[in-house]
């Protein structure tokens, strides 16, 4: 029942949006804001930590709410840290990544090189969570990403789409429903299982030559299932289950990306596998 109803609350925001619930607000500043460290554009990338790490958000998510946990803990481990907002629907403050894929992938495109300008590097890496894993793939295969990024981390990443526990097979027994959702929320529905873009995506192989690719993964998720669908097959690719490293860990879909220690430990491990070490239950 818990996992049940926190899939609800997963999904209210998305269908309030859909039926126009939301209320009007200015949209954000295209400044950057610094918090805890992070986009800080005067950050130079040490000989440590070479590139700079692009954190990108999920569905509903924003550049700085989803990554409260995760941001702090890179900064404080020597990394430049940047976040962007992508997917905003003209009127609808603060829930983001709800645009086309396709246009969501030029955003981030373009906030890259703004990045490797900035920071005097050829390449990022970049830690995505929900969408924000799946997206950078879509921006390395059809954008011109795949000779500037050294390390894809996917947090809960619907790589290959998702059905939502088998809510998106019933979306044939409401008559128009889909197609209100295409024009009002493209974002969701190019993640359902089966969608054009995800069938373009991983057409002819999962991965691209010469990225590093990681994907770490909850059993317990109830947004991106079946679960395993988000691994990659390819070379040079490591799919993680964070219950394998840690059986005690009931993190959800949400709390992969913003809270869990576990996952951060192994992101970390992903970025800098020369000095990774063991990620167990008290990583930190």
């Amino acid at each position: 029942m818990k996992l049940r109803w926190s899939r609800t609350l997963t999904l209210l925001p998305a269908l309030a949006l859909a039926l126009g619930l939301t209320a009007t607000a200015p949209a954000a500043a295209d400044a950057p804001t610094i918090r805890s460290g992070w986009n800080n554009y005067s950050c130079k990338p040490s000989a440590d930590h070479p590139r700079p790490v692009v954190l990108v958000h999920g569905t509903l998510g924003n550049a700085v709410d989803n990554w409260l946990g995760l941001a702090p803990y890179l900064v404080a481990r020597g990394y430049c840290v940047f976040s962007l907002d992508y997917g905003q629907l003209p009127g609808v403050p603060f829930f983001h990544g709800l645009g086309p894929i396709d246009a969501s992938a030029q955003q981030l495109a373009d906030y890259v090189d703004r990045v490797l300008a900035a920071t005097g590097t050829s390449k990022v890496d970049i830690v995505g969570h929900s969408q924000g894993g799946m997206m950078p793939r879509v921006y390395m295969k059809f954008h011109g990403g795949a000779g500037k990024v050294n390390t894809l981390v996917g947090l809960a990443p619907d790589n290959h789409g998702t059905d939502l526990d088998g809510l998106t097979r019933l979306l044939p027994y409401f008559p128009g429903a889909k197609q209100y959702l295409d024009r009002a929320t493209p974002g969701l529905t190019d993640q359902i299982a089966g969608s054009e873009i995800l069938n373009r995506l991983n057409e002819g192989g999962d991965t691209v030559p010469g990225v590093h690719y990681t994907v770490i993964a909850s059993k317990y998720d109830e947004v991106v299932t079946p679960y395993r669908t988000q691994f990659l097959s390819g070379p040079d690719v490591h799919n993680v289950v964070l219950q394998d490293l840690c059986a005690l860990d009931l993190s959800e879909h949400v709390a992969v990306g913003l809270a869990d220690r576990v996952a951060f430990h192994e992101t970390a491990n992903a970025l800098d596998p020369a000095h990774a070490t063991p990620t167990t239950c008290v990583s930190g």
